[in-house]
């Protein structure tokens, strides 16, 4: 199929999904799932390509998995040593699986994946829509995983992703945000705190608001908003700290002409100190490059010390949107 033609089915699809009235449900239980991966080109029409702005290819995998709950992912999380990934989605279910590497140590599938399903605060897998819409993780220093939801905005901290989490108080501003417009970009720091974006709520012209939450006790975090600069049509999705102590974040846009676009930003330290934050573009992804709704990403060093960053998307459970797993090198200025 011609590029063209398949990036516009897939945006007529994109706006299909979107208001889609069902979607499938993980199983409750914790259970094996067998991902099969097929190799992502980094641009159709040219195989000889690795390298747009300051990202280098290191491989990239689409993936389907014999579930009928596996997709929709919104997050994403990596171990420091590159060995494991851990994912939720906007229907509430989490994702663990170990990653391969060819010879060259370039992306090449998953393995050993389990699936399951978030619980609520009674301990029940989540099952509404409403209450499902998982859109960001932070590993917090204890080894436990902050989770944001939107439609009914909140932050839980969840000790293991089969455990029945604890409530967190958010931001006074958390419940402002439009329904489907939440908390999409998080991350957590060694010292504790954690840093926020809101995809689409701000108070400032040209900008969405961020929050730094200190800890402040057991389950307790003193927040302090900041505004993060975007431009037209583009906002955060994903947010993640880079060995060298700034920070990477995800940005996206979507519209029926265009298609998906995403934006791999860099930010200084200064993001979490507030005031207002501006990026500078790594890179932009758009079609014929490997491109969809991009919403996880991850940072870790490769093993020649390098910084790789790592990113997913959410395939709403759209037949021509696909679930990818990309990986890039940092490269010099």
């Amino acid at each position: 199929m011609r590029p063209v033609l398949r990036s516009l089915l897939a945006v007529c699809l994109l706006a299909t999904a979107c208001t889609a009235a069902t979607t499938p449900r993980a199983v409750a239980q914790e259970q094996a799932v067998e991902i099969r991966s097929s190799s992502q080109p980094f641009k159709i029409d040219d195989p000889a390509a690795r390298r747009i702005g300051r990202l280098l290819w290191r491989g990239g995998i689409m993936m389907t998995a014999n579930s009928p709950g596996f997709g929709g992912w919104s997050d994403l999380h990596v171990s420091p040593d590159g060995r494991s990934l851990t994912s939720i989605s906007d229907e509430g279910a989490w994702l663990t699986a170990t990653i391969e590497y060819d010879g060259e140590a370039n992306l090449a599938g998953l393995s050993g994946a389990r699936m399951g399903q978030l619980r609520g605060l009674d301990g029940k897998p989540i099952e509404s829509k409403a209450e499902a819409d998982a859109e960001a993780m932070a590993r917090l220093p204890d080894g436990s995983w902050l989770v944001s939801f939107e439609r009914r905005h909140r932050l839980w901290r969840y000790p293991s992703l089969t455990a029945t989490p604890l409530p967190i108080e958010g931001p006074a501003e958390i419940g402002r945000q439009p329904a489907n417009g939440g908390i999409e970009a998080m991350t957590a720091m060694p010292d504790g705190r954690v840093i926020m974006l809101s995809e689409e709520y701000g108070v400032q012209p040209g900008t969405v608001m961020g929050w730094i939450g200190t800890p402040a006790g057991p389950d307790r975090y003193d927040w302090r908003s900041f505004a993060y600069e975007t431009i037209p049509d583009f906002k955060p999705t994903a947010l993640a700290p880079l060995p060298d102590g700034t920070f990477a974040v995800l940005e996206r846009a979507f519209d029926m002409v265009r298609g998906v676009r995403c934006r791999v930003m860099l930010v200084e330290p200064r993001l979490s100190t507030g005031g207002t934050v501006r990026g500078v573009e790594l890179a932009r992804l758009a079609s014929p490059y490997a491109v969809d709704n991009l919403e996880g990403l991850a940072a870790t060093r490769g093993p020649r010390g390098e910084t790789l960053l790592w990113l997913m998307s959410d395939d709403n459970f759209n037949p021509l949107q696909r679930n990818m797993l990309l990986l890039f090198e940092l490269t010099a200025p």
